[in-house]
Formats: C-alpha cells, structure tokens, sequence
C-alpha cells in the first residue's frame, strides 16, 4: 500500500510587536488501497495456470486547521466533516493587557473592583463578624446515626412513594 502526505507550516513574525506565530499540519494523505469487491480469480486445472488482478482506487483525506476533514476516493468526490473542538493551540490562562505599559497608559480598575479593594484595605484582612467553627456547628441540629442502613432506605422509599400519590 502506498502513501503519499503533504504537510503545511505557516509562520509569522511581527518583529515591531515581538509576536511571533508557527503551525505545521499534516493537510493531505493520498493512499493506494485494494477496492472491494473488485478482484479477478481465474484458474486452469489442465493448463495449471492461475491468473489474479485486484482493483486498486486511491483514497484521499484532507485535515485542516479550523477543524474540518475531507475524506473519499479521488475522482470519486469527497464527504465532508466537522471534527469536535479540541485545544489546537496552548492558550494562556492570563494575559495581561500590556506587558510593559506605563502607568498612563494602563486601563482604570472598574468601579465594583476599587470598592472591594477599599473596603478590605479599611479592614485590614479583620472580619468584624468572624466566628469559631465550634459556634457555627452548636447552630446546626444534632447528627442522628443510623442504626440500619436499610431502615433509612425503607423510610425514605414509603414517604416518595406516598407523596407520589398525594399528587
């Protein structure tokens, strides 16, 4: 069976920006496969001769970038698909607006954000409200253990199914 593959590399480079951009995929695979249902057997007992052909087509897929891959025999035409979105590329989690950019030129906080940063700069990391964990948990009611799982279980089912009758 033969191959043949084509591959694509883009690259870019914004040297006034220091952006720089690369990619490499593999965009075509041609390859020779036998065809079914296709082949040719013929015997001669008497001449004891043996004659075999099989058919071949050449089978086409094409990958691209945005996620789209073409496949089919050549000549044949070819059936289109949409792939599942994967993370092609790494994207950052965090990028700031302007690396290096002065204090002028840098967007203002939001208003929402400067109120919170005042008002835990005015509290300096207090909670005036702060309470133990032993004071929260005498708040909540008390834990009953189960003395047999399957009684909780039976309970639970009788009240489902009696509220299922009450409509």
């Amino acid at each position: 069976m033969a191959t043949a593959e084509l591959s694509c590399q883009v690259s870019e480079e914004d040297r006034e920006r220091r952006e720089a951009f690369w990619a490499e995929w593999k965009d075509l695979t041609l390859s020779t496969r036998p065809e079914e249902g296709c082949s040719l057997h013929e015997e001669d007992a008497q001449r004891h001769e043996t004659y075999h052909q099989q058919g071949q087509c050449q089978a086409l897929v094409q990958c691209s970038p945005w996620l789209v891959m073409r496949m089919g025999i050549l000549g044949r035409g070819l059936q289109e698909y949409l792939l599942p979105y994967q993370r092609v590329l790494p994207l950052p989690i965090f990028t700031p607006a302007k690396m290096g950019a002065t204090k002028e030129e840098r967007e203002d906080t939001p208003i929402q954000l400067q109120e919170l940063l005042a008002l835990e700069t005015a509290l300096g990391g207090q909670c005036m409200e702060r309470q133990d964990v032993a004071e929260i948990t005498k708040q909540l009611p008390p834990v009953v253990p189960v003395s047999k799982p399957g009684a909780l279980r039976r309970s639970l089912s009788r009240s489902m199914s009696q509220e299922a009758q009450r409509g």
